[in-house]
């Protein structure tokens, strides 16, 4: 893990132990309880079927090579 990120991580546990602002805190939960939502809802339906769709083609062996899937979305890589 990043040295950085770790330090920061620290830091921020050492604060959390201080903090005594009920308010801050509830904040706090409530930001932690959104970031861990189910991403399955927070997406569209579009999205859920397409999903679907290639979880059900690759059940069926109804799969595209690399390469294929490479040039199809090389302009998003």
């Amino acid at each position: 893990m990043n040295t950085q990120i770790l330090s920061k991580k620290l830091e921020l546990i050492q604060w959390l132990s201080t903090l005594e602002d009920k308010s801050i805190i509830e904040k706090l939960l409530k930001f932690r309880q959104e970031e861990t939502k189910n991403w399955w809802e927070s997406i569209s339906e579009e999205e859920k079927k397409s999903i679907e769709k290639g979880i059900s083609e690759a059940d069926n062996n109804d799969l595209k090579p690399h390469s294929e899937a490479k040039k199809l979305y090389e302009k998003w890589l």
